[in-house]
């Protein structure tokens, strides 16, 4: 049961992450209000990393920001090995 809802949530705040992005990339362009850079960072850290990456990807948002273009994916990396450790841990 917690694995499903682990998977839930992953899916969910991937999505919402990816579509943060978005937003943040078509508020840029209208020259808007922007979402601030630690949102987008901490959507990543809590588990949104895929969905931030793939939001770089996709919308070609913060691609040239260092804090991004490696921080995201050194994020997704703690986040594997952690998965990684507590799998092992757990069964």
């Amino acid at each position: 049961m917690l694995i499903k809802i682990t998977l839930v949530y992953l899916l969910v705040i991937n999505v919402v992450t990816f579509l943060v992005y978005g937003i943040d990339k078509w508020k840029a362009k209208k020259s808007r209000w922007r979402i601030p850079e630690a949102t987008l960072l901490l959507l990543a850290t809590v588990g949104g990393s895929i969905g931030g990456w793939i939001g770089m990807k996709v919308w070609h948002h913060k691609t040239l920001h260092k804090k991004f273009k490696y921080g995201i994916p050194a994020i997704l990396l703690v986040q594997v090995v952690l998965a990684i450790f507590i799998h092992i841990k757990c069964t």
